[in-house]
């Protein structure tokens, strides 16, 4: 083991994070969790709380492996995207759809990113600790059942999904129709995922789903939305990973990302699928009994 962070910590955390940042249960929870749980000199070197740890450097590299791994899987949608952004600028104009999401995905990061750069170092290192994460992860899945009981006591929200299925238009076609207030609206709810143990591409999908989006559009803005954010995130960081910090350990930074990236492009693949029409009830399930299995082991030991 060398800086304070083995192979062993390095392939499970960031296997878990590729996976659990797309699925909407909070990566940095379990990053957090899981080194609490198992104790010993994983609660000691995996501490996400603590300012000059050098986990704080392996976790950069994990989101920068997450960013690639959507852009790989949504290579073709950003090629549009981001043509539409040239063009809207270069022609001064927002006419087509690919110009207009463009422009909605640039509006909704910047709330999110503004909170970021001014709240992040603050936000981790005080609630970055076992009990309050696992108290954030349970209150997750409140807010999971919370949209799903929502959708079926407001028959408005689910008219939505059947008009769009049947009018035959493309997803992005419908994202590049939303207002911009909604937009903003659910890009900023992204604030939330600052907490360890709120999921950032859960509570996009919440927002969307309130909103009226279908469960497909939803799901696909989410993570849309999720790329330049954990791109950035990594981004801002990679001092970090390439400073005194990383001095090491970037073999297990590589090795933990690589896992993290395979992680995250098997779990965008199978959630574009299985979101387009399935309940967030059981992610809500899992984050409420992991949330308050971990508080009663932390309350015991």
């Amino acid at each position: 083991m060398s800086g304070n962070l083995g192979w062993l910590e390095a392939g499970v955390i960031g296997a878990f994070q590729g996976v659990s940042e797309l699925f909407p249960v909070s990566s940095l929870g379990h990053s957090v969790l899981i080194p609490a749980l198992v104790g010993g000199s994983w609660q000691r070197h995996l501490d996400v709380s603590s300012p000059e740890s050098p986990y704080l450097a392996f976790i950069v590299g994990l989101h920068v492996a997450t960013a690639i791994a959507l852009i790989i899987y949504f290579w073709r949608d950003w090629l549009r995207i981001i043509a539409g952004l040239a063009t809207s600028i270069s022609r001064r104009e927002v006419r087509s759809a690919d110009q207009r999401l463009a422009w909605l995905l640039i509006m909704a990061t910047i709330p999110v990113g503004l909170v970021g750069l001014l709240g992040e170092h603050f936000v981790r290192t005080h609630l970055g600790k076992p009990v309050p994460t696992a108290i954030f992860l349970t209150i997750n899945g409140l807010i999971l059942f919370a949209v799903e009981q929502l959708r079926r006591n407001d028959p408005r929200l689910n008219s939505e999904y059947v008009d769009e299925r049947i009018s035959g238009i493309g997803s992005d076609h419908r994202l590049a129709a939303l207002p911009v207030r909604k937009a903003l609206l659910i890009g900023s709810l992204q604030i939330a995922a600052l907490a360890p143990g709120i999921s950032r591409s859960g509570i996009a999908m919440v927002g969307g789903l309130w909103r009226g989006l279908s469960r497909e559009d939803a799901a696909r803005f989410s993570f849309l939305l999720a790329t330049p954010v954990i791109l950035a995130a990594g981004a801002l960081k990679l001092g970090d990973l390439f400073g005194p910090l990383g001095s090491g350990i970037r073999g297990q930074i590589l090795f933990g990302s690589v896992l993290s990236g395979v992680g995250a492009y098997l779990a965008v693949r199978f959630l574009t699928r299985y979101l387009a029409d399935r309940s967030l009830r059981p992610f809500g399930v899992y984050c409420i009994v992991a949330g308050l299995a971990s508080l009663i082991v932390f309350a015991v030991r």
